[in-house]
Formats: C-alpha cells, sequence, structure tokens
C-alpha cells in the first residue's frame, strides 16, 4: 500500500509520519517539498505518486492571523483538500484529513456531534469548515478527523508557550471560561494508524474505508478543561519553579480573532465505529511532559528551572 503523508514537519505530520511508516511504502513531504497553495505543484505530486492513500496533515493554523489573511487561509485549508480530494476520485485512493473544533461557535451546551451544522467565528475556521464540505461533496473515500487543542513536545502550542512564560515571568493570567479537550498529536497518530489499520479493505486493485467508517469521526482526548485548568495542569507535572497562575475571562484578554466558548467534541462514533479511544487529556500531558523532560528540554521533577 501506496501513503502519501502532507505536513510532515506540523505538530500532528511529525507523529504521523513515524505511525504511518508500518502500514506500508509511505512518502512525506512538507510545505516546501508540497505547497498547498500552488495547485498545478499539488495535481502533478499526486499523478506522480499515485498513492492509494492520502494522509492530509498540512494547514494554515495561525488562527488570529487568518483574520487578514484569509484567502491564503482558504487556498490551504478549502480549496487544496478540495483538489486533494477531486484527485482521490479520479485515482481511487483514500483521503484522510483534519479538522477543527474551530467550525463551531462554541453555543452548544454540550458536546458537539460529527452531525451538528458548523458555524465558525473567524477566517480560519470557515477555511476549515469550507475544506470539510469540499471533501464531502467530491465523493471520495474519507476520512475527515476532528479534534482540538492540540500540542506536543514540539512545534508552537499551548503547553510548551505555558513552560516558556514561566520561566520568564512570575505570573500568568489564562483565561477560564473557554473549555475544551487537550489532545496530543502523538496520540490523534497513533489512533489515525489504528483507524486506518481496521478501515482499509481491498478494493480491486485500490483500497477503500468500509462503507460505515465513511464521513467524519470526531477524535479528541477524553475529558474536558479550561485553559487556565490546562495550565494548572502542565507545571503540577513539569515540576520545579512555577509562576502565580491568574484566571481571568475570554473579554479580559481579547485576541483578533473569536474563539469558542465551548470546543467539547461527542467521542462516540469514534469508539463505537472503530473500537479505539483516547484516554483522558491529562494521560497524554503527561506523557508529552515525561517526553521533554527525557530529551532534556525540561529540567527533572523538583529542580528550579533557570529563569
Amino acid at each position: 500500500m501506496r501513503l502519501l503523508l502532507t505536513g510532515k514537519r506540523g505538530q500532528v505530520g511529525w507523529e504521523l509520519e513515524r505511525a504511518l511508516a508500518p502500514l506500508g511504502d509511505l512518502t512525506a513531504l512538507d510545505s516546501r517539498q508540497l505547497d498547498l497553495s500552488d495547485p498545478d505543484l499539488v495535481r502533478s505530486t499526486l499523478r506522480q505518486l499515485d498513492p492509494d492513500v492520502i494522509v492530509n496533515a498540512a494547514a494554515y493554523t495561525a488562527v488570529d492571523k487568518a483574520e487578514s489573511e484569509e484567502r491564503l487561509a482558504f487556498r490551504i485549508n478549502a480549496d487544496a483538500p478540495g483538489l486533494i480530494a477531486a484527485e482521490a476520485v479520479r485515482s481511487g485512493a483514500v483521503m484522510v484529513h483534519y479538522s477543527t473544533d474551530y467550525v463551531f461557535d462554541g453555543r452548544k451546551p454540550g458536546p458537539y456531534l460529527e452531525t451538528d451544522a458548523s458555524s465558525p467565528l473567524g477566517a480560519y475556521g470557515r477555511s476549515k469548515a469550507a475544506g470539510d464540505d469540499a471533501i464531502a461533496r467530491s465523493g471520495c473515500s474519507h476520512l475527515v478527523l476532528r479534534t482540538s487543542w492540540v500540542y506536543a513536545a514540539r512545534g508552537k502550542n499551548f503547553v510548551l508557550t505555558m513552560l516558556r512564560l514561566g520561566r520568564e515571568r512570575d505570573e500568568l493570567r489564562i483565561v477560564d471560561d473557554q473549555l475544551g479537550a487537550p489532545t496530543s498529536a502523538r496520540q490523534i497518530a497513533a489512533v489515525t494508524a489504528i483507524i486506518l489499520a481496521r478501515s482499509l479493505e481491498r478494493a480491486g486493485a485500490r483500497y477503500r474505508l468500509r462503507a460505515s467508517h465513511d464521513g467524519v469521526v470526531n477524535l479528541t482526548a477524553a475529558g474536558s478543561t479550561t485553559w487556565f485548568g490546562f495550565a494548572q495542569r502542565i507545571f503540577a507535572l513539569a515540576g520545579g519553579r512555577a509562576p502565580r497562575l491568574v484566571p481571568i475571562s475570554t473579554d479580559q484578554y481579547p485576541t483578533v480573532a473569536r474563539r469558542p466558548h465551548n470546543s467539547v467534541l461527542d467521542r462516540r462514533r469514534c469508539l463505537e465505529a472503530f473500537g479505539v479511544d483516547i484516554p483522558d487529556w491529562s494521560t497524554g500531558l503527561a506523557q508529552c511532559i515525561d517526553e521533554l523532560r527525557e530529551s532534556g528540554r525540561l529540567a527533572p521533577t523538583g529542580e528550579t528551572q533557570a529563569v
């Protein structure tokens, strides 16, 4: 089986390159090798490599910057996935794509289902929702894995930002009225590989997803917390010197793009369809902190980190 992974230098992409390798012949490309804003390059690359499975982990993820770069965000997050999906239809490939909680406005009182209508608050969310819709309209065999509050031991994310700011400041003011499920890139990649191993079946010379497995699937860790609760747990696990954390409201921390107050996604379909689940969010965070400590990027528990 030939697999193509895009966005291999991203948080999820970096983990996917390792998780997907046992499934077949994997080609992993970064944005320098495959710029999703260049449709001719996307089309020619797909036709040259002719993969059985395309895992698109590349995305425009600068939420605030997207407000002033909406056209670019749409080229990468909407136009490119639509083109990839069209090429998947042409060749008979399976497409896996990643979506986000930002396609919702966060006003729902409970967890969002895969079938809930999108209602994004900003340009980033609109571009991702448009990409999800384009894939669905294409008719290709696909999985759209929708996740939230992604972090990893590398890249740019809340965990690494908190640890950096904790070394620089005595006090941090953290939003405490947005709810979500922090989900590690390592867990997302591991579950993606399991889902593909359990869902793909031969269809002549190609592969396809079992009919009941096609479509959108929420893929997040269990449980939920606020950004403030997330920060508390980060410093508790990291040990050593920690800043004083002050809970604040969203209104007290204005951003260019609005964020949903509720980003919790219903997780039942993933367990029922694939028999796989991600444990409580604190489990993945503990693994991430351990990885940072083992790599020497975090002082051992109980030691004071240099300021």
